[in-house]
């Protein structure tokens, strides 16, 4: 039996299988399958699962002992088989661009035992393509250039697209290109998806950009098939094919005479569409009457001033060029234009002209206040010829050495100048019209004070000169100054020096007439020289020169100029002399020091005169320790009234041994004690007594005073024995101090009471 699909059933063509099988040599047996190689189509959405093929083994009887096992890509899944008949079911749709081929493997074994009937053997399920992918351009959108003015034809670009279908089956991939939007400026070739122009002379300044669409469509073009399209943007750039051109043939400007040199007069431009270096044009001026007045730059200036008065209009001829040409369009030329340019000179109230750049004059020093010195001039140019006025800038004349007339440019002195003060004067004067616009020039006045003697001759250099004790009889050249003309006196009462002057480098010299100097004798000598000048008047004046004498060595090295003592030791340094003076100093200043320290530590005689021995009385608070407080103050003192009237101790003396102290008023047991009546009794005794200190000390305690129940709580009336005390006066001091009462009043007071009391 041979069992066609219904692939092959609908003429898509089926394929033979080849036998499988021993050979017929060894086994007389003919074993093997009898199929078709099986095709389904993608995309079927049928509502039955579709019959893929049949399997059939010829060991197959037909009693339904033979049953058939799919295994492989799918199997079970996708496709699934009759194990009885051995049909193939799809039961999924399927897609070729997902995947375009299943391996399978089938084996036909016993339906009771299982065992194989068959060895197992592969076969293929192929995907039947079907045209369900549309064409797609990847790239897109696309962007392109072409030069504008290309010739027709010309290669733009290619755009490609690609389609999913199987491009070995049918037409289901064969893309056909064609242009949508874009004609008839540009075609594209159907196979390839190239793109060109198909338009001659397109001009970039008429339109630069272009938007085309591109289609692509498969089953070769033919109705039925998908198609895909794509968005080329073409922009077209610019060539040198546009020569420049000035939208004037005459210009009209105007420039004020006092426009400075190099200011603007106007602009010209030539138009030129195209772009970047296409687009530049250079300038140049050809002829004209004023070449040599105005330039021209990427802006027109002027080269030099103009002048209302004198030329009042200019003609200019003017060229532009593209500076770059193409060889291409050199026909559609020439690329260059002309124009004229008129300039007019317009009037301007322009500030006055000095005659001179500068002026340089001369006025001797010393000169009387208004003595002239020169005069500046300058002139209005303008045609209404204005007269003008002329002042002297303050900043350049601070001190104001001058002044000038405002009318005809005099310059005067305003006082006497001095040439050794300063030489020039540098100034401006400044030139203004009379009725104009306040403009004003000013001008460079340099002013020279010539010289006149009026300073007598002095000595260039230092006048003192050092000479050697032992020198022989010669001469010192020392140096007056320049100009002097002669000394006009020898060195009166100095009989050892004799001047002379040098009439060849204006120099004196001064003569030793003996030798034999010694500083012990005379080290100074004091020479009056009267020297003069060469001016007229000539002047001069006295200077003295100063010869010291000093003590040199063999070779008239000069070891000192000061005087020494005659009474020194021969063969005594000045170093030596120095130190014993040191030496003698310090001593004396141990001395003086020694005797300060003695004075600053010289105590007084008297114990009280520098030392106080006040005691100090620490408030607490509590009442204290009572007796055994060690700490606190003792008052022993206040109460010892013998001690009040004794010697007072001194401390250049040993102290002798004082007597018993002996009991003061208010010290009776059993009395209450008054500390103020005992203080003031103190201070009379104090007062009374020649041996006391200059002095008073006194420190105030806080008591209760008089008013209180308990009386005073000094304890100036006690003393330092136990069996002297005699507490029994405490009980009369009322009920705060029954405590202390019952502790110390009564002897034979229970110790282990633990009554606290309200006050302890």
């Amino acid at each position: 039996a041979c069992p066609c699909s219904t692939a092959a059933r609908r003429g898509l063509g089926v394929w033979t299988a080849m036998w499988r099988g021993e050979d017929t040599s060894t086994d007389t047996r003919r074993r093997g399958w009898v199929w078709n190689q099986f095709f389904v189509i993608e995309e079927y959405t049928g509502p039955d699962p579709v019959l893929v093929g049949r399997l059939h083994s010829d060991v197959d009887s037909g009693k339904g002992r033979c049953k058939y096992i799919l295994s492989g890509e799918g199997a079970g899944t996708i496709f699934v088989i009759d194990d009885k008949t051995g049909n193939i079911h799809a039961t999924k749709t399927l897609d070729r661009e997902e995947q375009a081929q299943y391996t399978l493997t089938a084996q036909a074994v016993d339906r009771d035992t299982n065992k194989p009937l068959e060895p197992p053997s592969e076969f293929i399920v192929k995907v039947q393509d079907i045209n369900d992918n549309p064409p797609e351009f990847l790239h897109r959108p696309y962007f392109a250039r072409v030069p504008e003015m290309s010739n027709v034809g010309t290669s733009v670009m290619q755009v490609t697209a690609t389609d999913a279908d199987d491009p070995t089956y049918g037409n289901s991939a064969r893309l056909v290109y064609s242009i949508l939007q874009g004609q008839p400026y540009f075609s594209v070739e159907s196979q390839t998806g190239i793109i060109r122009t198909a338009l001659p002379n397109m001009d970039r300044e008429a339109r630069q950009e272009y938007d085309v669409v591109i289609q692509a469509k498969d089953m070769g073009g033919h109705m039925g098939g998908l198609s895909g399209t794509t968005e080329v943007k073409i922009t077209l750039t610019d060539v040198n094919d546009n020569p420049p051109k000035f939208p004037q043939s005459v210009y009209t400007m105007s420039v004020l005479e006092d426009k400075v040199s190099g200011e603007e007069v106007g602009r010209v431009k030539a138009k030129d569409p195209d772009q970047g270096e296409n687009g530049l044009v250079s300038y140049r001026l050809t002829e004209g009457d004023g070449l040599g007045v105005f330039e021209l730059t990427t802006d027109s200036q002027t080269r030099e001033m103009v002048d209302y008065e004198t030329k009042r209009t200019y003609m200019l001829r003017i060229e532009g060029s593209n500076p770059h040409v193409d060889p291409r369009f050199t026909a559609w030329g020439p690329y260059r234009d002309e124009a004229t340019v008129k300039i007019m000179v317009e009037d301007a109230d322009e500030p006055p002209v000095f005659v001179a750049p500068s002026y340089n004059f001369e006025v001797e020093e010393n000169a009387p206040a208004g003595t002239q010195v020169g005069r500046v001039h300058a002139k209005d140019t303008d045609v209404a010829n204005n007269p003008v006025r002329y002042m002297i800038p303050r900043y350049t004349d601070v001190e104001q050495f001058f002044s000038v007339n405002s009318e005809d440019g005099m310059i005067t002195t305003t006082r006497p100048l001095d040439r050794e003060a300063q030489a020039w004067h540098n100034i401006s004067v400044a030139a203004a019209e009379i009725g104009g616009h306040h403009q004003d020039t000013k001008v460079r006045v340099n002013i020279r004070v010539k010289d006149v003697n009026d300073n007598a001759p002095e000595f260039a250099t230092n006048n003192e000169i050092l000479m050697c004790e032992a020198i022989t009889p010669g001469k010192f050249s020392w140096l007056f100054g320049e100009g002097l003309r002669g000394i006009m006196k020898p060195f009166k009462g100095v009989p050892v020096f004799k001047p002379s002057l040098s009439s060849k480098d204006s120099t004196a010299s001064v003569h030793v007439l003996r030798k034999g100097f010694s500083r012990l004798t005379q080290d100074v000598y004091f020479l009056p020289v009267e020297i003069s000048d060469n001016g007229l008047p000539s002047l001069s004046s006295t200077q003295t020169l100063t010869v010291r004498v000093c003590s040199c060595d063999s070779r008239d090295t000069i070891l000192s100029c000061n005087v020494e003592p005659y009474v020194l030791p021969a063969g005594l340094s000045t170093g030596a002399l120095i130190a014993i003076l040191a030496c003698i100093v310090i001593l004396l200043a141990i001395v003086v020091l020694f005797v300060a320290l003695r004075r600053q530590k010289k105590e007084p005689l008297i114990l009280f005169e520098e030392e106080d021995i006040r005691e100090n009385i620490i408030t607490y608070d509590d009442e204290g320790g009572g007796e055994e407080d060690t700490e606190a103050f003792d008052i022993a003192t206040l109460q010892n009234p013998d001690g009040a009237n004794s010697f007072l101790p001194r401390k250049d003396m040993k102290p002798e041994l004082q007597g018993a102290l002996r009991p003061g008023p208010g010290s009776t047991r059993g009395h209450s004690v008054d500390v103020d009546d005992f203080i003031k009794s103190r201070i009379a005794e104090a007062d009374s007594d020649p041996t006391a200190p200059p002095y008073d000390s006194i420190q105030i305690y806080g008591y209760e005073g008089r008013d209180s129940v308990a009386g005073s709580l000094s304890s100036l009336e006690s003393v330092t024995t136990e069996s002297d005390l005699d507490y029994d006066y405490l009980q009369s001091w009322g009920p705060r101090f029954k405590r202390l009462a019952d502790l110390y009043g009564t002897k034979d007071y229970p110790m282990n009471d633990t009554d606290d009391g309200e006050d302890s």
